[in-house]
């Protein structure tokens, strides 16, 4: 196996509404996530998030593995509503103390918090007055952002504004596979911009406070490979990662939204004020970047579809870890100015299978020994990656999928809550125990 610095950070990632529960205990208020998954017909087991994997109360429990698995990092999000109800007005100091709580038990541990401010759990209170469409959602999550930073920015490692913009404006707005559960593809243009902005004005906030945390934003992303040499397949290949990509690294990074994209999507209800590209365009102390797999593109009827010489997860993804190697080494060739980068997701549905106290997962294994290998490739080619956070620590709630799919180091049996290990996570303990010791 690649041999990594010492310094370099290991660690895992969670998602409030995937894990925590405890939907409507002190005092938390409704997401749009509890809306959406107690409408009928949007969750493929039909199940929600109302007591998922009850961090709320365990956390401790879980702070216990992910010290016992040797790692000194966790990212983890922030639900909104529950530290501000309505997503404006009176803020929930129960809901604060929760977080202050977790936040000492990793200290006690030595881990490292990074911290996520918005994966996807918008405060109804917000959406009742127009969510993401209403430009004042950008001003809204701006002042939630200050306030996060001057009581807990101290005790941070990072803070990245959005988990995945790209799923925020495509699935919530464009196809209406996530909560609020819109499908307008011209509106999710409009989305992604104030989602964007408002990523630009919390950076604003948070450094007008001196925030001492390290901060950024996590974007999901993947290579745009033609199926074939076509030019047809060549022209949809740069158009996919315009569109997705490049839509949200651009203005981040150069100010300007790119050409390839806007000439082919519909622009009709899309609003941009003059102040606001200089707005979004705020320097970054670093990059996240979330990777599952490449987009393969073809334009023939039926698509071509791609080998998958590494198999496909049972998200149905196909494994190609090269295509982190890929993607990261065009991301610095695109975008000279590029800050450290974070791999703040990677990881493997698997349909894990707990017998005799025991998960067996090697198909989990190969993937992460694949995927440092294309990562150790990256840094070996110049590319400034200093972390890589496992997705995820527990299986948890996969948003539309339910609880249909495991992603987890640990497997949770969901009656009972009971945490089991599985051999990933003994894998992946060893190897970074390996790691910290410059084996």
């Amino acid at each position: 196996m690649p041999e990594f610095s010492p310094a370099f950070t290991w660690g895992v990632a969670t998602s409030a509404y995937q894990i925590e529960g405890a939907a409507a205990t002190d005092g938390r208020g409704p997401s749009i996530w509890d809306t959406f998954t107690h409408t009928a017909g949007t969750i493929i087991d039909g199940s929600t998030g109302d007591v998922a994997c009850d961090h709320y109360h365990r956390y401790a429990e879980d702070v216990g593995i992910i010290a016992g698995l040797g790692l000194k990092a966790y990212r983890f999000s922030v639900s909104w509503s529950r530290v501000q109800p309505l997503g404006y007005g009176d803020w929930n100091e129960k809901g604060f103390e929760f977080y202050s709580n977790l936040l000492d038990k990793l200290e006690e541990h030595g881990i490292e918090a990074h911290l996520t401010l918005y994966h996807w759990d918008l405060p109804q209170g917000l959406q009742d007055l127009g969510g993401w469409l209403n430009r004042d959602t950008c001003l809204r999550f701006a002042e939630y952002a200050a306030e996060i930073a001057r009581r807990f920015g101290h005790r941070l490692a990072s803070i990245a504004t959005h988990n995945e913009p790209w799923c925020t404006a495509n699935l919530g707005y464009g196809n209406a596979q996530f909560a609020p559960g819109v499908a307008d593809t011209a509106l999710a243009i409009q989305v992604s911009h104030h989602l964007l902005l408002s990523h630009g004005l919390a950076l604003q906030a948070m450094r007008a406070i001196n925030c001492p945390a390290k901060l950024g934003i996590v974007l999901n992303q993947w290579p745009a490979t033609p199926a074939t040499d076509s030019a047809a397949d060549i022209a949809q290949a740069e158009w996919e990662y315009a569109r997705s990509v490049q839509w949200f690294m651009d203005p981040i990074f150069k100010g300007t939204y790119p050409q390839k994209a806007l000439d082919r999507m519909d622009m009709s209800k899309f609003h941009v004020q003059a102040e606001d590209m200089a707005i979004i365009r705020q320097p970054l102390d670093f990059l996240g970047v979330n990777y599952y797999f490449r987009a393969f593109v073809s334009t023939e009827t039926p698509p071509r579809q791609p080998e998958g010489k590494h198999g496909f997860s049972d998200m149905g993804w196909e494994v190609y870890p090269s295509g982190m190697t890929d993607l990261l080494l065009k991301l610095r060739a695109e975008y000279p100015a590029l800050p450290p980068i974070y791999i703040t997701e990677n990881g493997m549905a698997v349909a894990d299978k707990l017998e005799d106290g025991k998960v067996h997962d090697e198909q989990r294994i190969q993937y992460l020994q694949l995927h440092f290998q294309a990562m150790h490739d990256a840094i070996a080619a110049g590319v400034d990656v200093q972390a890589y956070f496992y997705w995820s620590l527990l299986d948890n709630f996969e948003w539309n999928s339910g609880y249909a799919r495991r992603f987890g180091l640990v497997y949770l049996d969901y009656a009972t809550q009971q945490r089991t290990l599985k051999d990933s996570a003994y894998w992946y303990r060893d190897f970074v125990s390996a790691q910290l010791q410059g084996k």
